[in-house]
């Protein structure tokens, strides 16, 4: 019987931080793992929503395969955020549905972390036509179930976490060896690996290990904080009391935001990946500084005879997620160090397997793909390189449970984070191995078009016009500066990797595949849309799509398909009639009244890279087809060509 202090209790409130479309935009039905951190957040916070998907039978999210699922999250949760809950989206059921929501997140979170939640968990639907979600709350094992109340939609939910929370991260190389009898089963092999990883794991805890922490790169007005911790001394440090003592410099109480700026820019922890850095070191000579001596001492482990040696090579990179005010010591003790002994433990399952062929080589990435909060981690075999087989199904699999697009290269390891400001600078620069204007059309004023609806470009790109690098093509080097403003796009969307090319490259390209004679190279010759097109598919295989324009005068109409091709595809737009060449960069288009305007990126521009002086001059702006003093942008008596480059189906 329900007492009157609990009824009296109102069940917390549901507060989601993750996008809207994360939960609402999910197929029907499906079922979404809700992650949080009860820690660290308000209870019943949700900061990001995955997909389930793997299951057992045609019931689909009904039967989800908890023990395939609770292995992939596994690798995906950064320590620190936890599962706090599950949706069925699509549901019909409420009653029922609900508490099979919340019994499945529990089952699922013992099995991540080998013990049922001691924190609030919710189960709940959501109503495939209206989109609105109803719930039930669980304060813990076997109390009561309530449903809840209402649901909040995060305000800035980015800086919400990051003014809460900060990032510790851990960097671990080793060296295991592995010595196998000659006459081994693969049932003894697999044993002696597993004991192997085991005893590394226990040994983060062990007298021999300590662990260095140091904050983020110190700024010119702030000092460099660092503290040393021993492996033997964290087992009792969850108890450890919140320093609130500022010049208290123990190594056990410092806490998490002593080792950070005073001064933190509200941006989200895509943009600030600054991390508190642990690293993880080795005493072998503990025992013989105790004793006073320093005379070095050898160690001999006999292996099993007749045997062979194997060396297993394991990189670790464990990302966390911390409160500020919590003690570094109990950080380490339990997030760290559990973290790495959970990776220790996913890449024991990637490699037993090959023990005896060629070692898996793995490497951990961290994520914060655009629509989500949190950092992710995933581990890539760097075997084979990105575009193996089994990779790309890899990273297909990871944007289907984090709801991204298909068509976009958001988890390629040239978009996991970086960590502190200067290796960011570092990777910003050899991107692109240049020092170009990029996205020149965001200083620009509006178009001028009355009730438009403005459709841009999706992405960066680099400007070239005429002149750069020392070329002189002024007068017929205008299609060539739009290719590779186009192949800039490709290259820093991360769909390609290789250089943009010259114009001699270009010229190559085309005499290689047969349109050109070899007497084209080096030459002024001029080129247009279908030349752009013939090197777009050799260099990149990248399709295109191309639009006739009978004169100047009908660009207008094609206004719509325009807005359409940046919304879908978002590629930079080469328009070429008689002998000029544009990049277009957008459109603003009123469909009632036809009023429209190109945001065209000029390529004819000779001068220096001066951002001032090229948006003021006009050389990227919005042009009408007809301007206010009647005078006509485009020709009305040339015929022009749009070429509408593709956007890869790929991830």
């Amino acid at each position: 019987m329900e007492t009157a202090a609990a009824g009296a209790r109102r069940p917390p409130a549901l507060r989601l931080l993750c996008p809207k479309k994360s939960v609402l935009s999910s197929p029907f039905p499906s079922l979404l793992w809700l992650v949080g951190s009860p820690r660290f957040l308000h209870p019943v916070t949700v900061a990001a929503a995955l997909r389930c998907l793997r299951f057992l039978s045609d019931d689909g999210p009904f039967s989800p395969d908890l023990p395939h699922e609770a292995d992939e999250i596994r690798g995906l949760l950064v320590r620190g955020f936890d599962i706090v809950g599950s949706l069925f989206v699509g549901s019909a059921n409420f009653e029922s549905d609900a508490g099979r929501a919340l019994e499945l997140a529990g089952e699922l979170r013992q099995r991540l972390f080998g013990e049922r939640a001691s924190h609030v968990m919710v189960g709940g639907c959501v109503d495939a036509s209206t989109g609105d979600i109803r719930f039930l709350v669980s304060e813990s094992e076997g109390s009561e179930v309530v449903e809840g109340q209402e649901v909040l939609w995060g305000d800035e939910p980015g800086r919400s976490l990051l003014e809460k929370g900060c990032l510790l991260r851990c960097e671990l190389q080793l060296q295991l060896p592995l010595y196998l009898p000659s006459d081994e089963t693969m049932s003894g092999i697999e044993a002696r690996f597993s004991s192997l990883i085991e005893s590394t794991a226990a040994n983060l805890r062990g007298p021999h290990v300590s662990y260095l922490v140091e904050g983020p790169t110190a700024t010119f007005d702030e000092s460099h904080h660092s503290v040393i911790l021993h492996g033997n001394n964290l087992n009792s440090v969850s108890q450890l009391p919140i320093n609130t003592n500022k010049n208290k410099c123990s190594a056990k109480i410092v806490s998490c935001s002593e080792f950070l700026p005073t001064k933190r820019h509200d941006l989200s922890i895509r943009e600030n990946a600054d991390a508190i850095q642990i690293t993880v070191l080795s005493n072998q000579s503990l025992n013989i500084s105790k004793a006073g001596s320093t005379v070095p001492m050898l160690k001999y482990c006999p292996a099993p005879a007749p045997a062979s040696l194997r060396v297993i090579d394991l990189k670790l990179d464990v990302l966390c997620y911390s409160s500020m005010d919590l003690p570094v010591a109990v950080a380490v003790s339990e997030l760290v160090i559990p973290g790495l002994a959970d990776q220790l433990s996913i890449m024991k399952k990637a490699i037993v397997s090959e023990l005896l062929t060629q070692q898996p080589q793995l490497c951990p990435y961290h994520f914060v793909p655009p629509g989500l909060l949190i950092p992710l981690t995933a581990i890539y075999d760097t075997r084979y390189g990105e575009i193996e087989e089994k990779q790309s199904e890899l990273r297909r699999n990871l944007h289907f449970r984090l709801g991204l697009p298909l068509d976009r290269p958001l988890l390629r390891t040239s978009n996991a984070l970086t960590f502190g400001a200067m290796e960011r600078r570092d990777r910003s620069s050899s991107k692109s191995g240049s020092s170009l204007l990029r996205d020149v059309h965001k200083e620009i004023p509006s178009s001028g078009v009355s009730g438009g609806i403005m459709s841009l470009i999706d992405g960066s790109y680099e400007y070239y016009h005429y002149l750069h690098d020392g070329i002189d093509d002024n007068g017929w080097g205008c299609a060539y500066r739009s290719l590779q403003t186009i192949m800039s796009w490709y290259r820093l969307q991360q769909y390609s990797s290789i250089n943009v090319p010259s114009h001699r490259e270009i010229q190559q390209v085309l005499v290689e595949i047969g349109d050109k004679d070899p007497s084209f190279i080096g030459s002024r010759e001029w080129i247009g849309a279908i030349e752009l097109s013939f090197v777009l598919d050799k260099l990149l295989g990248a399709s295109c799509k191309i639009i006739n324009v009978r004169s100047g005068d009908e660009l207008p109409e094609k206004c719509r398909e325009l807005a359409i091709h940046f919304e879908t595809q978002g590629t930079p737009v080469m328009i070429g009639g008689g002998v000029l060449a544009y990049t277009l960069l957008g459109v603003d288009y009123n469909e009632a009244s036809g009023d429209c305007a190109f945001l065209i990126l000029d390529p004819h521009y000779t001068g220096g890279d001066d951002l001032k002086k090229i948006v003021n001059g006009g050389w990227c702006a919005w042009k009408k087809s007809v301007n206010s003093k009647g005078r006509s942008f485009f020709l009305k008596d040339k015929f022009y060509n749009l070429l509408l480059p593709q956007r890869p189906n790929m991830v």
